[in-house]
């Protein structure tokens, strides 16, 4: 980014990455521990699969570490949930209730695209 806007891009980018991260990690935890208001659903291959990479992928993505990897399972997973769970229930997202799915979806992929940023764990990975 360029000028004064540019400025704070790299620390913004960061708080949403953790943030973004932290909430799809709560509903993993959702499905993996039931807390925060839901049910352990570990007794479903799919679900305990989906509660992996939203808890697992979601607390790599938080600190930025093999971010881009995470990230990008954690799009597909979205993909996914919302072509086998919301579409059959209409087209607009707005209307089958799929409006997270379709946001955690290209959040994910950005993510996925741009990499941890300078805030993230994963720059301890890279070569100098």
């Amino acid at each position: 980014m360029f000028g004064a806007s540019g400025r704070f891009s790299e620390i913004t980018f960061s708080l949403m990455r953790l943030v973004v991260g932290l909430l799809f990690a709560c509903h993993g935890a959702q499905k993996l521990f039931g807390v925060l208001g839901g049910h352990v659903m570990t007794g479903k291959p799919l679900m305990l699969i989906a509660g992996i990479i939203e808890f697992g992928g979601g607390l790599l993505v938080a600190i930025g570490l093999f971010t881009r990897i995470a990230a990008l399972l954690a799009s597909g997973q979205m993909a996914v949930a919302y072509f086998t769970t919301h579409l059959p229930q209409g087209f607009w997202p707005i209307q089958n209730k799929g409006e997270l799915a379709v946001a955690y979806c290209f959040v994910f992929l950005f993510i996925a695209a741009h990499g941890a940023g300078r805030y993230g764990l994963d720059r301890g990975f890279r070569r100098k």
